[in-house]
Formats: C-alpha cells, structure tokens, sequence
C-alpha cells in the first residue's frame, strides 16, 4: 500500500457500517464515504463544474471542518489531487495571500462563507473556480462512479505526490505553505497508531481545525483503524459545559489536543461541571504544557495515559514524544522525549558538531521520512531549512532545521529550551515575528517596528516608532493578521535602543516590558 486511498478501502472492506466521522449533525460510515468520494472525483475528473481537477493540483477548502468536508476532501485525493484549508477567520488580506500563493484549481466553500469569499475574490480580483459543497454533494448523490476513469488515474499516483499543504508563518509576509506527502503521513500515522494502541474501539474527539497539522492525526488515525472521529466544533471551546457534554455524550476515548485547548477545560473548570471518564489517552503538543493545568487533568482522569508530543508541521506532525510516568513539580519542564521510530532526532551545536551531553544545548535537527517536501513555490526558503545532514559526507541525507533549541536530560530524554531565531509559539501556533513587523511597518505613520515575545507571560510585545496612534495602529493590524498573531502589548517609542553593532538592542526593550 503506498496511498492514503488504499487504507480508507481496506477499512472500508473490513469496517464499511462502522461510524468513520461525525460532528453535531451529520455523520457518515466508511461505505458512504468511499463512495461520495468516489462520485466526487469523477465528477471533479469530468467537468461537470468547469474545471477539471488533474493530478497535484491543489484543492482549496474556504469552510469550516465538517463530515461533508472530508467526504470532498477525499474526492480530491481520488483525483490524485491535495487539499488545503483556509483559516475563514483570517482577514482578507491574508486570504489572499495565501490564494495568491496556492492558486488553487478550485475552492469549495458553504453557503455560510460563500458571500465573504466572493469579496476577498472580487477585491483581489482572482478568478478561481468556486464550488458550494451542497451543489458538489447533491450531484455526487445523483452520479455514477466512472471506476475505469479512476483506475486509470490511480495506476499512476505514487506515495510522494502531496496529500496536504498547511499555512505557517512567513518573515517576509506571505505565509509559507507546507508541502507533506502521502509517504510521510502514512510512515508516520502507522507507527502513531500502533505505539498508542489506537483501534476500531476508539472515538476520537477532534479539536483542531484541518487548517492545523493536529487535525492529521485525528483523520488519518481513524482512515487507518477504523476509529471513529468525532468532529468538535470550534465554538465549542468557548463553552465548556457545552464541550465537556459533548465529549462525555459521545464516549470519547482520546484526545489529540493542543495545550491551549486542554488548558481551556481545566481553567474553566469543565471537571467540576462534568467528567468525561470514557477517555483513557491524551496526546498534546502546540507549547510547553504548564504543570499546573496538567495536574488538574491528571486528578479529574487519574487513569488515563499523557503524552506530550513535539515536532513543527515540516515533519509531518511529530518526532518526539514521552509518555509521562511520574508526577511533575510546577518548576519542572516536561520532556518532549525521544524520537518516534523511523524518525531521527538529534542536536547541532553553533559549528554543526553532534551534541550528545547532558545539558548542552543544541538545535533540534530531524531526518527520516517524516520530512515534508518542501514549501510551496518556495525553493529558496525550502533549500534554507531542508539541507544536507552535516554529519554526513558520504551520501545525499536530507534533514530539516527546526530553529528549535533542545538539550539532553539525565535520563536522556530531550528538552525543548527555546527558539535560536525570530520564530515562535503562541496559543499552539508557529508564528514568524518578522510577519508582525512587516505588517506594522506597511502601515502610513510608522517608521519602524520590532516584535519580540515574553515568554514568562506568553503575550507578544510589538514596539514601534512614527506618529501613529496606538490605538489606529491596533485597529489597522486587526484587519491584517489572525487572531494568534496580533501584539498583547503595544509599546511607542521615540527611538529605539541600539547595541554596540548599530542593531536594535532587544534586550533593552525586553526591560521595558
């Protein structure tokens, strides 16, 4: 088996009425959801709506997650295409960028977004097909499947086409697209599954929007075990008893959440309004999970197993994890472990030399499968961070330089310490303080801006020099950048501080914080 495609028919084989994804008001079995993807892709193969979807090309979802989602995602596959979701709570100029970037063959969209993303179009004026999914999915209903048509395209598909591309921050502005393949999902989702015993029982409750690398071991988890995935609404995680009668309503087994997310239910205290006592695993990654609230969830499921997971979304996910077996004090730092198999982690010091003791510090360096492609149409930022192993000489070893600074505990296992750049992560997602800059410095009335983050009380502190008001400023940036990216703190300065080199001297503004 060497595609996605072929694990969704074989669980359908073995588990066709089996629940495959739900969320609050659909659901849909492996059956019917080979076979609406089936009737998708011929009629995306056909020219039924204008446009004819070839292999690689990219498919661009403008809604919110949801089982007819993923029924039309998995018509793209079929065409041997790949998809890519759009954040739609990201301004308009941001959209476009990102649209700019992909310049998808087709965007499909709900009627719920249809209006604003005709707007974003018109004002950009892009001319990309645009497909409401309640048209795709009715006529799917009404189509029979051309099996030859799509034999015929299958029997050319290879596992290093894309099966993705999500959207990172970019220093320059322009968000970076990932590009991961369908290898690297499937050598890194067979080995997820069967480390934490993930089956056919389980019930997956997934949080993260499909925008988010967390969402792939939610949907590939259940594609390859026959689990079932249950879709949380975003909204939810304003509510928490809304959230914790949905998770406790549902029998959910496992959790594969971001720590701003779990954080949400324990300082909200949902336990004290509901225990979900069905769950019996919880895997988190995004950012460095405070003792204080995993204490809280470790009291309300004594039972259940922890697991922190850490990797950037250029590895498709994760490469470490460390499945905790003690308690944790406050001050304590948890480990991000050891390397998932199949995947090499190690550390290189400033001249590139293997660091292997005990509290040196090193950045995070990964080899393997695992690895992405690449960015999207971005060979110079690609070729910057996917580079030759400086270890070896011998032979082409391709790895990727995760900026991340990492050291060695006693027991062996690794630490995440901290970003060697500009890069960083807040409210679970990776952000480029440089796009917060550029952004500020586009702006009529500002001369110049520096970003920087404190990472004692997680808020990003942006610092700007011009005439501009604080407040004008504050309002423009909301129109520009997401939600997770926009200052905490926003701090006017007459001029800024200067090192001995003539560069802004940050350490001199993290004091004025």
């Amino acid at each position: 088996m060497h595609m996605i495609l072929d694990y969704l028919e074989q669980t359908e084989q073995q588990e066709p009425m089996h629940i495959a994804f739900a969320d609050p008001t659909k659901e849909i079995t492996f059956q019917d959801l080979t076979l609406r993807a089936q009737q998708a892709a011929t009629l995306f193969s056909n020219g039924t709506f204008g446009f004819t979807l070839g292999e690689e090309e990219p498919v661009c979802f403008f809604m919110e997650k949801c089982v007819d989602a993923i029924a039309a995602m998995f018509g793209a596959i079929y065409c041997g295409a790949f998809y890519s979701f759009t954040d739609i709570r990201q301004p308009a100029e941001r959209v476009q960028k990102v649209l700019s970037v992909l310049h998808p063959t087709v965007i499909i969209t709900d009627e719920a977004h249809y209006p604003v993303l005709m707007e974003y179009l018109a004002a950009a004026s892009f001319a990309f097909p645009v497909l409401l999914i309640s048209d795709l999915l009715k006529e799917a209903g009404q189509t029979q499947i051309d099996e030859t048509a799509l034999k015929r395209k299958r029997s050319g598909f290879t596992d290093q086409m894309p099966l993705y591309v999500n959207f990172t921050s970019g220093s320059t502005g322009t968000p970076k697209g990932v590009v991961v393949s369908h290898r690297s999902v499937i050598d890194f989702i067979t080995v997820f599954v069967d480390l934490f015993g993930i089956n056919q029982t389980d019930i997956l409750a997934n949080q993260a929007p499909f925008d988010f690398d967390v969402s792939i071991k939610d949907i590939f988890s259940g594609i390859f075990t026959g689990a079932r995935v249950q879709l949380v609404p975003r909204e939810y995680f304003t509510n928490p008893t809304t959230l914790m009668d949905y998770l406790c309503d549902h029998n959910v087994t496992t959790l594969v959440w971001a720590v701003s997310a779990m954080c949400f239910v324990s300082i909200m205290n949902g336990f004290g309004y509901r225990v979900p006592g069905t769950i019996r695993r919880v895997l988190f990654s995004g950012e460095v999970m405070p003792v204080k609230q995993l204490n809280k969830w470790r009291t309300a499921l004594p039972d259940a197993t922890y697991v922190n997971v850490y990797g950037p979304t250029e590895i498709t996910c994760n490469c470490t994890y460390h499945i905790l077996d003690r308690e944790y004090e406050k001050t304590e730092s948890i480990p991000i472990g050891t390397a998932f198999p199949n995947e090499k982690v190690f550390l290189l010091d400033d001249a590139d030399r293997l660091v292997t003791q005990t509290e040196q510090e090193g950045e995070i360096c990964v080899g393997g499968t695992c690895l992405a492609i690449g960015y999207f149409k971005d060979p110079e930022k690609t070729a910057a961070v996917f580079t030759q192993n400086p270890l070896n000489d011998r032979y082409e070893e391709r790895i990727y330089r995760t900026g991340d600074i990492g050291k060695y505990d006693a027991s062996g296992n690794l630490l995440y310490v901290g970003r060697k750049d500009f890069q960083i992560k807040h409210m679970g997602q990776r952000i480029e303080l440089g796009e917060i800059e550029v952004c500020a410095m586009s702006l009529e009335g500002v001369q110049r801006a520096v970003s920087i983050y404190d990472f004692k009380r997680q808020k990003i502190i942006l610092f700007y020099a011009g005439e501009l008001e604080k407040d004008s400023l504050a309002e423009q940036i909301q129109s520009k950048l997401p939600p997770f990216m926009l200052p905490n703190k926003t701090i006017r300065l007459e001029q800024f501080p200067m090192n001995k080199n003539g560069k802004v001297d940050r350490k001199a503004l993290e004091e004025l914080i």
